[in-house]
């Protein structure tokens, strides 16, 4: 299949670092791997591509800079119909041929576009829209929304014109289906992993007669050195510093750790500061680093110098499907996550992780010293983490669930 890819959201860069960037690669390089020809329209790109997706099919309609949040957002009204009109004129060139015409039209779901839903009308194809989050209480609780009546309006004409709606988990659904009653199809897929571009590290004892471990600033190789009085057990966090990750409920646990252990952050955000200036105070001092936003790319190498992984989620509403659930899982690394929203669905009888409650440091403090003093556990659980990846959480399987109606019916 021929299929279009719809972007409208500015906060999301096709090319981006963020997790909803690695998000929109990974669906697009696997719909590729699938057979299916993709192009992209968008109105952000970011500049990190990789380095298979470096012929995809890009086209892009820039936001205008020096907007207010008003002004941003009729713009994007404007933009989202001028987003149908190339996608349409694009099928319909006279050099394009039937066999140019696309097939589908797939939409990551934004504020303000009713992009996809005009294409699929105007093309007579299916569209499938792509659900990550309640968005209209998201961006008004943590942004700001100026148009909010005219956000629900393009929320249900794109819901109610979609063929398909893939929600990432069943608290997004259920939302959906609460106040969007009767429409055709509402699934839940949650996210995956790339089981091949994220792997596990093999342990050694060569890298050094010492056990060293291995700078963070230099390319680590694929081998994970063994913990011993020279080489701390490593900690480590993948993920935007917003304060809904509870990265602060980490640093606050690793405050009251024994023995030899290193937390590495990865990541940036709007709480960077803060937390920085919390892990100075609690004296943690060299005992956490800071690396700030990697290139999608950078992140399978680094996994591997872990030892430990956590999601370290705060008490409260959880709709997520967390990518570095299934990132930490492919990479074979034991898990301490926090049990709320669909962690728990995911993680829990998998011998991969232990759950805590959320928002609960001592609880989340005593896990990891669990993991710390044992490191049979680490070593058994992560191999348990590997083995749950591959059996049922590769992008591969979920996009072959997404697209299962269409294919069969284009055979």
């Amino acid at each position: 299949m021929r299929i279009a890819y719809i972007l409208l959201d500015p906060g999301i860069g096709v090319f981006g670092t963020k997790g909803a960037s690695v998000h929109v690669q990974e669906v697009i390089r696997t719909f590729r791997s699938l057979g299916h020809d993709v192009s992209v329209f968008c109105t952000r790109t970011d500049d990190d591509v990789p380095t298979d997706l470096a012929d995809l099919n890009v086209t892009r309609l820039k936001v205008p800079g020096g907007l207010d949040r008003s002004q941003r957002e009729m713009a994007l009204m404007r933009l989202s119909d001028m987003l149908a009109d190339m996608v349409v004129d694009t099928a319909s060139a006279p050099d394009a041929g039937t066999d140019q015409a696309f097939d589908l039209v797939y939409e990551r779901y934004s504020l303000f576009s009713t992009a996809g839903a005009q294409i699929s009308s105007r093309l007579g194809v299916p569209l499938v829209l792509e659900v990550n989050a309640p968005l209209l209480a998201e961006q008004k609780q943590h942004r700001g929304l100026v148009h909010d009546a005219h956000a629900a309006r393009t929320t249900a004409h794109c819901f109610v014109e979609a063929e398909r709606i893939v929600c990432v988990s069943s608290a997004v659904a259920a939302w959906v289906e609460r106040d969007y009653p009767g429409l055709r199809d509402v699934s839940v897929v949650p996210n995956g992993v790339n089981t091949e571009r994220i792997t596990p590290a093999q342990s050694s004892e060569g890298m050094g007669s010492l056990g060293e471990e291995p700078s963070l600033g230099e390319e680590p190789g694929h081998d994970r050195p063994v913990p011993g009085h020279n080489r701390p057990v490593r900690i480590g966090f993948v993920g935007t510093l917003k304060p809904w990750h509870g990265t602060d409920r980490l640093i606050e646990a690793c405050a009251d750790l024994r023995g030899n252990f290193h937390l590495d952050i990865l990541g940036h955000g709007p709480e960077a500061e803060a937390l920085q200036k919390q892990a100075k105070a609690l004296r943690l001092g060299d005992r956490v680093t800071f690396h700030g936003a990697l290139a999608p790319a950078e992140i399978p190498v680094r996994l591997r110098t872990f030892d430990i992984a956590v999601a370290p989620y705060p008490a409260g509403e959880n709709y997520f499907s967390p990518l570095k659930i299934y990132e930490y899982l492919a990479a074979g690394l034991p898990i301490v996550a926090s049990a709320i929203g669909s962690i728990p669905e995911v993680l829990d009888g998998t011998g991969a992780a232990a759950l805590v409650p959320a928002g609960d440091s001592s609880a989340l403090a005593g896990a990891l010293q669990d993991l710390i003093d044992d490191a049979a556990a680490r070593q058994r659980m992560g191999a348990a983490a590997r083995a749950e990846a591959l059996a049922h959480h590769s992008w591969t399987s979920r996009c072959q669930e997404i697209l299962a109606p269409f294919v069969l019916e284009s055979v």
